[in-house]
């Protein structure tokens, strides 16, 4: 008789999955909150969950559905009222047409819609081109959905610029998708006219799909503007917008986002959905409805405050030793340049939450385009913020 070896746990696990590590971001997070589980004060610049709270007359809308019985399974691409707000808003923000009730997915939350649409519509074996710095959950999606992520690195001498030349070096000819996300999270740069002319005119030559990442659309500082780049020529019919409540908003625990595009692709997402999430819950979208329709002036008195942090943060980090920090363009991060301190983005990170109980980001976490770098939200309290820039010059030492 064969005696079959027993399977460990570790031979049930896909090797899709195995193979990724957690969110850096929300383990950079977690670390925080375990030093504060042993009493230390820890200042947490990690996260990206602004610290407001969400608008009364949108809470008020949730517990009034709760309290009508509006409690039970939606249509899985949402209700028709958030469908048809979402349309009306995208016209009127961004002066793109989209039919509400084939051209838009409500999701639970805007990772959710980038996430079905990489099973949606990344074949395995597909090239998808990611400029870097990224956000960390671009990548481990396309591979999950069984893609290649190419990356396009971005020069941070250049202020991390997206040029025609990086990506035509990049683009393959297994190549579908590229992924933008302006503003950007983690540099807080803007894409330009320029740059997003690049994108259009490579995606127009090499039949790509654009994903653009949109969600921090209402967060920008120093007169600049986000333009979506579906309204350039010939590229509404190949892009889909992400977006979503958790930051404009200040929803981010209440997990709702949406995509947006042509009927073809968003109607193969909502068949993702319905086997997966089945739909976002009904109670929170009808709080979306009132957010988007509602009064918008709170969003300006958020942005007015993140300015006034993120000026003091990227002033307070130039004048410590080997940092020097562009204020961000957009969205609510800092993205520290400290590659004359000598020290990797990873040991960085370590030494300032091990000797200044100040949690960042490490840049290598956003691609090799990040190393030398470190990410430090400024959707926090100004005297988080202040606190943490004194400490970081305390340990890495001030230039003057």
């Amino acid at each position: 008789m064969t005696t079959q070896t027993r399977r460990q746990p570790t031979d049930f696990i896909a090797a899709r999955v195995r193979d990724q590590a957690p969110s850096p971001t929300l383990a950079v997070s977690d670390k925080a909150r375990q030093l504060k589980a042993q009493g230390v004060d820890v200042v947490d610049l990690g996260g990206g969950d602004p610290d407001f709270i969400t608008p009364a007359h949108i809470r008020q809308a949730a517990i009034d559905a709760m309290n009508a019985g509006d409690t039970h399974y939606v249509a899985s691409p949402g209700i028709p009222a958030l469908r048809k707000a979402i349309a009306a808003k995208l016209l009127a923000d961004n002066g793109i047409e989209v039919d509400p009730m084939g051209g838009v997915v409500v999701t639970p939350g805007g990772k959710q819609a980038l996430f079905e649409a990489a099973l949606a519509l990344i074949e395995p074996g597909a090239d998808v081109l990611i400029p870097e710095p990224a956000w960390v959950s671009y990548v481990p999606m396309v591979e999950l959905a069984g893609g290649r992520a190419v990356p396009v690195g971005l020069d941070p001498d250049d202020n991390f610029r997206l040029t025609s030349e990086g990506l035509e070096a990049a683009v393959t000819p297994a190549s579908r998708v590229i992924i933008i996300c302006s503003p950007n999270n983690p540099t807080g740069r803007v894409l330009v006219q320029d740059e997003l002319q690049a994108v259009a005119d490579l995606a127009r030559e090499r039949d790509l799909l654009v994903f653009s990442d949109e969600m921090y659309e209402k967060i920008l500082y120093d007169g600049h503007t986000h333009t979506s780049i579906a309204t350039l020529p010939g590229m509404a019919e190949r892009t889909l917008i992400f977006n979503g409540m958790s930051k404009a908003y200040a929803m981010t625990g209440w997990r709702l986002g949406y995509v947006a595009g042509p009927k073809p692709y968003v109607s193969e997402i909502e068949k993702v959905q319905s086997h997966s999430a089945t739909c976002a819950t009904s109670f929170v979208q009808a709080a979306g409805v009132v957010a988007l329709t509602g009064p918008q002036g709170f969003i300006g008195n958020m942005v007015g405050a993140w300015d006034r942090r993120r000026r003091a943060l990227s002033t307070g980090l130039s004048h410590v030793k080997g940092i020097t920090c562009r204020p961000a363009e957009g969205a609510f991060y800092a993205f520290a340049d400290l590659r004359d301190t000598g020290m990797s983005s990873a040991d960085a990170a370590d030494f300032l939450l091990r000797e200044a109980h100040v949690a960042v980001t490490p840049g290598a976490a956003f691609g090799a385009s990040g190393e030398g770098h470190v990410r430090l939200s400024f959707a926090t309290s100004d005297e988080a913020l202040e606190k943490a820039v004194q400490r970081i010059g305390d340990a890495l030492g001030r230039s003057g």
